[in-house]
C-alpha cells in the first residue's frame, strides 16, 4: 500500500534527523570537556543540515496528508511527526548554544571538572533516543520513562546552579565563566524538556488524549 510505504519511508527519516541531534549533544559538551574548539565548529557548521531536515520531514507529512488522506491513528502518526521534527529542530539550536559557550570558555582556564554536565548530557540524549523509540514502535511506557526522566534534569540543574553560586560569592573572578556554565546546565535542562514535549505527543498519538500539564501520575 502506498500509505504503509510513505510511513515506512517517514520513519527513517525521523530516525536520521533525531541520530543527528542526539550527536549534536554529545558533540558540543565533549568539546566543552575536551576543550575542543574543532568539535564545538563542527556542531555549529552542521545546524543547518538538521534545519533542512526540519523542513524536509514536514513537507514530507504535507504531501503524505495530500496523497493519502489518512484517518485515525494514521493521521495521528503523521501530524505527530511534524511536532516532532520542531522539538528535534530546537534541541539542536540548544546544542549550537553549548557549542558556542564551550569556544567562549575553551579561551579561559577552566573552572573546575566537568562532572555533572556531561551526566546531564547522557540522561538528554537517551531522552531523545527513547522519545524516538517510543514513536517509532508506538511505546506509551517508553514514553512515559522519559516524562519521569525530567525531574532528573531539573533536579541537575538547580544544583549545579546552586554549586556555582557559591563559588562566585566566594571568588568573584569566577563569576563570568560561572555564568557561561550555568547556561551550559540551562541549555541541556531546555533540551529535556523538548524530549519530554515529544514524549507527550506519542502518548497522544497512541491515545488521543492531550496530557500536557499533567502530573506523572495522572498520564
Amino acid at each position: 500500500m502506498l500509505l504503509e510505504k510513505e510511513l515506512e519511508q517517514l520513519k527513517e527519516h525521523l530516525i536520521k534527523m533525531s541520530m543527528y541531534v542526539e550527536t549534536a549533544i554529545k558533540d558540543a559538551v565533549q568539546s566543552l570537556v575536551e576543550r575542543n574548539d574543532e568539535l564545538a565548529t563542527k556542531v555549529i557548521g552542521k545546524d543547518h543540515f538538521i534545519n533542512n531536515l526540519d523542513v524536509e520531514i514536514d513537507e514530507e507529512c504535507i504531501r503524505i496528508l495530500a496523497l493519502t488522506q489518512p484517518m485515525a491513528k494514521d493521521l495521528r502518526f503523521i501530524t505527530t511527526a511534524m511536532k516532532i521534527t520542531t522539538d528535534l529542530e530546537r534541541i539542536a539550536d540548544n546544542a549550537v548554544n553549548i557549542a558556542e559557550r564551550a569556544l567562549e570558555l575553551n579561551k579561559e582556564p577552566i573552572l573546575k571538572p566537568y562532572i555533572d554536565i556531561p551526566r546531564m548530557s547522557r540522561i538528554a540524549q537517551r531522552m531523545v533516543r527513547d522519545t524516538i523509540n517510543a514513536y517509532i514502535n508506538s511505546d506509551k511506557d517508553l514514553a512515559k520513562e522519559v516524562i519521569m526522566k525530567d525531574d532528573e534534569m531539573d533536579d541537575l540543574n538547580e544544583m549545579i546552579w546552586q554549586e556555582l553560586m557559591k563559588l562566585m560569592n566566594s571568588d568573584p573572578s569566577t563569576i563570568s565563566r560561572a555564568v557561561k556554565i550555568t547556561y551550559i546546565s540551562k541549555y541541556l535542562e531546555r533540551i529535556a524538556d523538548h524530549a519530554t514535549n515529544i514524549a507527550e505527543d506519542v502518548i497522544y498519538m497512541i491515545e488521543g488524549k492531550i496530557i500536557r500539564h499533567r502530573l506523572p501520575d495522572q498520564i
